[in-house]
């Protein structure tokens, strides 16, 4: 069983700054993945970026890469995601996930690959 809480939402003005973060608790290990996926009201999840705390790669959606940095502490336990220039579009409920890093690699930026959820922090960027 893994617990994840995130914290860090907030409002902020385009071309704004957010850093999210992500504690993990009970059976975490270094080696697993944690990744950012977020939702907009009547949408599917979408995977924002993932790392292997094992050998750190690093997986990012076409949307955010070089905008968003997800980073993580030595031990595995915590998941940052650095958000820079932040754009309205950006808008939504941010959820740390964590699932299985068999090979090195994480699994596609699919939700349904992933069997932890924290309970997710807004993010609102107004124009």
């Amino acid at each position: 069983q893994v617990n994840l809480v995130e914290s860090g939402g907030g409002s902020v003005q385009a071309g704004g700054s957010l850093r999210l973060s992500c504690v993990a608790s009970g059976y975490v290990y270094s080696g697993n993945c944690m990744a950012w996926f977020r939702q907009t009201p009547g949408n599917q999840r979408e995977g924002v970026a993932s790392v292997h705390t094992g050998s750190d790669v690093i997986v990012y959606a076409d949307s955010v890469k070089g905008r968003f940095t997800i980073s993580h502490t030595d031990a595995g336990n915590t998941v940052f995601l650095q958000m820079d220039t932040l754009k309205p579009e950006d808008t939504a409920m941010y959820y740390c996930a964590s699932g299985s890093g068999a090979g090195g690699r994480c699994p596609p930026l699919v939700a349904s690959d992933f069997g932890y959820w924290g309970q997710g922090t807004q993010v609102t960027v107004s124009s």
